[in-house]
C-alpha cells in the first residue's frame, strides 16, 4: 500500500471562492457556515492547518488577495473588523465611507441598522463597493436571521436587499499595486440560500452561490493527518510511537488514519476537533483510536460486536434451529452475513465504513420464520430479544409518512417528538432494525432507505444525526408469493408442491420485477445485493416438528407456572398434526392457531370448568369428537383424565 503523505489544496469551496472572487462581486456561501475550517495554505494572515472560524478564515483569505479592507457586518453588533488587524482598520474604513466611528469596549465599529424604517447598513456597503479608491469586502453574517421568511418581507425589506443587489452590480475594481485590480465584493453568509429572497440570487448574473460542505474524505484525512499527535496526550504519544517503527509501522499507522477517516464520514470539523479532545481527556492509546468515535455516538467505549465472541456463534445454527424450523439454507445464508461483521469483513468491498453491519431482505410465504429469524438474531447478537425493533411498513403507505420514521420539520406538529426510527436507533444504536412488508411502504420512504444503506446515517427532523453503523437491517416481504393476474386480481406465483429450489427463484425473479419496473427503482434492489433470503414453505415433515416444539413449550410452562403435568396421548398428537396439515396455507402460524383452537383454548375450559389450578397431572385422550378427514369444520372436543395431587383423582 501507498502510505505517502496526501496532497491537499484545500477544499472545494476554497477553490470556487479562489476562482470566482474576482469575477463575481456578489459572493452566497451557505451550508456549512457555522463550523470551523483547517485553513490549507501558509501565509502572513494565518498558519497552514490552523484551525479558524469562518470570520478568521475569510479574512486571511481576501487579505492574502491584497484587499485593503476585509470589513464585517452583523445586524447586531454593525460594522466591524477581524481582530487581528491593524488598530487603525475601522478608522481607515469610516473614513472610506464617511461614516462614525464609535468604541465599544475595546472594539470599534459602525453602528447601522438594515432593517427598519431607516436602514442605514445598505447605504454603507453601498459607498464601499461603488468607490474607486481603495479595494474592499464586505463580509455580512447571520443574513438568515435579517428577515422572518424570504416571500413575505415589508417593502423596507425589499428595498434593504434591492441596495445590496445594485451595490454589487455597481462594484468598481481598483487597482492595488503593479496593475493588479480587485473588485469590490459582498459576500453573504447564510444556513441555506433559500433564506434570501429569490430574486437576489436567480438569473443574477453577478452572483454566484457556493455550499460549504461538511468536509469530504481528503479533508478529513489532511486534518487526522496533519493533527495526529492532539489526539493523544504526550505521554502516550511518545510510548506508543516506538511501537510503530520502521515501514511496517508507519504503514499500519497510514491504515489507522485511513480507518478513522472513514469512521468520521459527516462529522463537521468541530466534531473532529471534539473527538480530538475527547481522545486525549480519556487517555487513549493510538490502537485503540478508533473507539473514540463510538464513545463520541454512542456514549459507549465497548462495542458490542467487539465483544462478541467466536464461541457465541460456534453452534448458532444448531440455536437457531430449535426456534426457526425447515428454513436450514436460509438460516445457513442469514448467519454468514453475520458472521461476516463479527469477523471485520462486512465493509471490504466498500470505500465507506459508516454502511450498516449487514443487510438482509427476507422474502417468502407467510408464517415460515422470517421475524421469529430476527427475533432470535437480536437475542443472539445483544442478549435480547427487544433489540429487534420492528416497524409495520403498511403503516407507511402515505407520503407524508417519512415525517413519523425520521421526525417532522420544524413549525410542524410533532416537531419536538422526533422520529420513531430516528428515536429508537439514537436511544439503541446496537440493535436488529426489522421493516415487516416493506412493499407497503411509500416510495418516498424508500428513498430514506437508500441513504441509510448507502451511508449509514440521516438526519431528523430537529437536525441531529443519527447512526446506523452499528445496526442490522432486516426487510421482510410476501413479494413473489402472489402475482397480478390478467383480470386485476392475483395469483399463486409459487405453490408448496414445487420444490425450494424452484420457489427460491420464483420469487427472486419477482422481487427484481418489483423494484426494477413496478418501482422503477433499481438503485435499491442494488444496495440490497445478494442478501435476499427465500424462506420455504412449512413441509408436512416440518410442520410436525413445529407442532412437537409448540406442545413442548406449553408443557413445560404449565409445569412450572402452575405444578400442571401435561401429557398428550399419541391419538391426540395425531389429530393436532392432521389438523395442522389442513392449515400450512398460513404457515408457522396457521400449526400455532390449530393448537389455540383446539388444544389451549378447550384446556383453558377444562381447567376452569373442573377448577383445577394447580398440583394435578393432565392427561389429554384426544381433541376432536369424530373422524378428521371425514369433517370439514372439527369442533374440539377435549377428553382429558385428570390426577389431583392433593385430592385424589377424579
Amino acid at each position: 500500500m501507498d502510505n505517502t503523505k496526501q496532497t491537499f489544496d484545500g477544499p472545494k469551496w476554497h477553490r470556487e471562492l479562489g476562482i470566482f472572487n474576482r469575477i463575481k462581486p456578489l459572493i452566497i456561501l451557505e451550508g456549512n457556515i457555522l463550523d470551523k475550517y483547517v485553513y490549507p495554505e501558509e501565509n502572513n494572515y494565518a498558519s497552514k492547518g490552523e484551525i479558524l472560524d469562518l470570520n478568521s478564515y475569510l479574512y486571511a483569505f481576501y487579505k492574502n488577495l491584497g484587499y485593503q479592507h476585509v470589513i464585517f457586518y452583523s445586524h447586531i453588533r454593525g460594522f466591524f473588523t477581524d481582530a487581528n488587524d491593524s488598530e487603525n482598520a475601522m478608522d481607515e474604513f469610516g473614513k472610506l465611507v464617511n461614516q462614525n466611528v464609535e468604541t465599544q469596549g475595546l472594539n470599534k465599529v459602525i453602528q447601522a441598522q438594515f432593517t427598519g424604517r431607516a436602514p442605514t447598513a445598505p447605504d454603507v456597503v453601498s459607498m464601499a463597493l461603488e468607490q474607486e479608491v481603495e479595494s474592499a469586502v464586505i463580509i455580512m453574517d447571520f443574513v438568515s436571521r435579517y428577515i422572518v421568511a424570504p416571500n413575505s418581507m415589508q417593502q423596507p425589506d425589499v428595498l434593504s436587499f434591492t441596495k445590496l443587489q445594485e451595490s454589487a452590480l455597481r462594484g468598481k475594481d481598483v487597482e492595488v499595486a503593479n496593475g493588479v485590480r480587485l473588485k469590490n465584493s459582498l459576500v453573504l453568509l447564510v444556513n441555506k440560500v433559500n433564506d434570501l429572497p429569490s430574486w437576489l440570487f436567480l438569473d443574477n448574473p453577478s452572483a454566484k452561490t457556493i455550499t460549504i460542505s461538511t468536509p469530504g474524505k481528503d479533508e478529513r484525512f489532511n486534518f487526522i493527518d496533519t493533527q495526529f499527535r492532539s489526539f493523544f496526550d504526550s505521554d502516550i504519544y511518545r510510548e506508543d510511537m516506538a511501537a510503530y517503527q520502521g515501514e511496517s509501522g508507519q504503514d499500519a499507522i497510514y491504515k489507522l488514519k485511513q480507518r478513522f477517516t472513514g469512521l468520521t464520514a459527516g462529522f463537521s470539523y468541530t466534531a473532529l476537533n471534539g473527538l480530538s479532545l475527547l481522545s486525549r481527556k480519556q487517555r487513549f492509546r493510538i490502537s485503540d483510536l478508533c473507539k473514540v468515535v463510538d464513545l463520541y455516538r454512542f456514549g459507549i467505549t465497548d462495542n458490542p460486536w467487539q465483544t462478541l465472541k467466536h464461541d457465541d456463534f460456534a453452534h448458532a445454527e444448531e440455536d437457531f434451529r430449535k426456534r426457526v424450523k425447515g428454513q436450514d439454507l436460509a438460516l445457513t445464508r442469514t448467519l454468514d452475513v453475520i458472521k461476516r461483521a463479527i469477523v471485520g469483513m462486512d465493509g471490504l468491498q466498500h470505500s465507506s465504513h459508516t454502511k450498516p453491519k449487514g443487510v438482509l431482505f427476507f422474502a417468502g410465504p407467510t408464517g415460515t420464520g422470517k421475524t421469529e429469524t430476527a427475533k432470535t438474531l437480536a437475542q443472539k447478537l445483544f442478549g435480547d430479544e427487544s433489540r429487534c425493533i420492528r416497524f409495520d411498513m403498511s403503516e407507511f403507505g402515505q407520503s407524508h409518512s417519512d415525517q413519523r420514521l425520521l421526525g417532522a420539520p420544524p413549525g410542524y406538529v410533532g416537531y419536538e417528538a422526533g422520529g420513531q426510527l430516528t428515536n429508537a436507533v439514537r436511544d439503541n444504536p446496537f440493535s436488529i432494525l426489522l421493516f415487516d412488508e416493506i412493499e407497503k411502504a411509500h416510495p418516498t420512504i424508500l428513498d430514506k432507505f437508500l441513504q441509510i444503506l448507502e451511508d449509514g446515517r440521516l438526519t431528523d427532523g430537529q437536525g441531529n444525526t443519527v447512526y446506523f453503523s452499528e445496526s442490522v437491517i432486516i426487510f421482510t416481504s410476501n413479494l413473489g408469493i402472489y402475482v397480478p393476474d390478467r383480470d386485476g386480481g392475483r395469483r399463486k406465483n409459487v405453490t408448496p408442491e414445487e420444490p425450494y429450489e424452484d420457489v427460491q427463484k420464483k420469487v427472486r425473479a419477482a422481487i427484481e420485477n418489483h423494484f426494477k419496473f413496478t418501482l422503477n427503482r433499481p438503485e435499491i434492489l442494488n444496495r440490497i445485493g445478494e442478501n435476499i433470503v427465500v424462506f420455504d414453505f412449512i413441509r408436512p415433515d416440518v410442520a410436525a416438528d413445529i407442532l412437537a416444539s409448540l406442545l413442548e413449550r406449553i408443557c413445560e410452562n404449565l409445569l412450572r407456572n402452575k405444578k400442571i403435568g401435561l401429557v398428550l396421548d399419541e391419538r391426540a398428537v395425531a389429530e393436532l398434526n392432521a389438523l395442522a396439515l389442513r392449515n400450512l396455507d398460513n404457515g408457522g402460524r396457521g400449526i400455532g392457531n390449530v393448537v389455540e383452537s383446539y388444544l389451549i383454548n378447550p384446556l383453558s375450559r377444562y381447567l376452569f370448568d373442573n377448577r383445577v389450578e394447580q398440583n394435578a397431572d393432565i392427561k389429554v385422550l384426544s381433541v376432536v369428537a369424530g373422524d378428521i378427514k371425514s369433517i370439514a369444520e372439527t369442533p374440539a372436543v377435549l377428553k382429558c383424565e385428570l390426577t389431583r395431587h392433593d385430592q385424589g383423582e377424579a
